[in-house]
C-alpha cells in the first residue's frame, strides 16, 4: 500500500471515528493522525483477539476506525471531557 493511500485511509478513518464519537474538534491533519494511530491500535487489538478483517481497503478502514474510536475513548477518559 502506498503512503498516499495510507494517508487517505487514515483521514477517512479519523473522520469516521470523529463522527461516531461526536468529536468535532481538530481538522484534516488531526483526522489523519488519529486514523493512522488508530490503524496501529486496531491492528494490535485485532491481532490479540485473533480477528483478521479482510485484507482489502474495507478491512483496513474498519481496523483503523475501530482503533481511532478506542484512542478517542482513552483520550476522553484521561482528559475527562470531549476530545
Amino acid at each position: 500500500m502506498s503512503w498516499l493511500v495510507a494517508l487517505i485511509i487514515g483521514a477517512v478513518a479519523g473522520w469516521l471515528a470523529g463522527a461516531i464519537m461526536d468529536s468535532s474538534r481538530g481538522g484534516v491533519l488531526f483526522n489523519i493522525v488519529i486514523g493512522i494511530l488508530g490503524g496501529i491500535v486496531g491492528a494490535w487489538l485485532f491481532g490479540l483477539l485473533n480477528i483478521f478483517p479482510a485484507d482489502n481497503i474495507w478491512g483496513v478502514l474498519l481496523t483503523a476506525t475501530v482503533g481511532a474510536v478506542i484512542i478517542i475513548i482513552i483520550a476522553r477518559l484521561i482528559t475527562g471531557g470531549k476530545v
